[in-house]
């Protein structure tokens, strides 16, 4: 089977929205929106303010995380997949081309920001992928609440501080064999946001099989064990 991830639509769509990525001040981006990336993240500052200051910014996966992606999407067969931090959807884009490839599915992602929603809504149809997304515009912690099951893969690339309570959120409907992957565990945002998921997803009780990748700042593998 041909593959979508190649195809002129999706290809020249992703590339366009990683191109401009490219073009991006990010120290420039984030002190603009009041956040000094070589300091600590500003704790008393809520999502949704964080998320209305950063509407501008892409943020997403690596190129190379995002063929990561696709290629654990074929290689476990997902039909139904989650992901947390829509962004402007260049991570949902490799997914979405995963499961047509997969012969089918869904690919549920939620965004905050209504903006960086609609402009996300534009890129999946100029892909010609807009059929297989379902975009919830809103707070995850309330969105992913209902969810068709089983879920055989979840990503978490969102707000750092909120992935241990979507990963939980999420949980019940995660199917035996479901991959759990979590982009930027290496990025040091000085609060230590990442112990308490780690220790979740690294204690045996949990029922995760887990591994990082040295793939751009670090993505993390977990497997649902039955």
């Amino acid at each position: 089977m041909s593959s979508t991830l190649e195809s002129d639509a999706v290809a020249s769509t992703l590339n366009r929205l990683l191109a401009a990525e490219d073009k991006q001040d990010l120290a420039a981006e984030w002190a603009a929106a009041g956040v000094d990336l070589g300091g600590e993240f500003p704790v008393g500052m809520s999502a949704a303010e964080m998320a209305e200051r950063t509407k501008d910014i892409i943020m997403s996966v690596s190129r190379e995380g995002g063929r990561l992606l696709y290629l654990l999407t074929r290689a476990v067969k997902a039909r139904t997949v989650v992901e947390f931090g829509t962004s402007f959807g260049i991570s949902t884009l490799y997914l979405a081309a995963a499961v047509r490839d997969n012969d089918g599915g869904q690919v549920i992602t939620t965004e905050l920001q209504q903006d960086k929603a609609r402009r996300a809504t534009e890129n999946f149809a100029a892909a010609g992928l807009g059929d297989l997304v379902d975009l919830r515009v809103g707070d995850a912690r309330e969105t992913l609440r209902e969810l068709p099951g089983p879920v055989d893969l979840l990503l978490l690339d969102g707000w750092l501080d909120l992935r241990l309570p979507i990963l939980q959120i999420v949980e019940p409907r995660l199917r035996p064999g479901a991959l759990v992957i979590v982009d930027d565990v290496d990025l040091d945002i000085g609060r230590g946001v990442y112990e308490e998921f780690r220790d979740y997803i690294n204690d045996p009780a949990n029922g995760y099989l887990s591994i990082t990748l040295p793939v751009h700042q670090g993505v993390q593998l977990a497997l649902k064990l039955g």
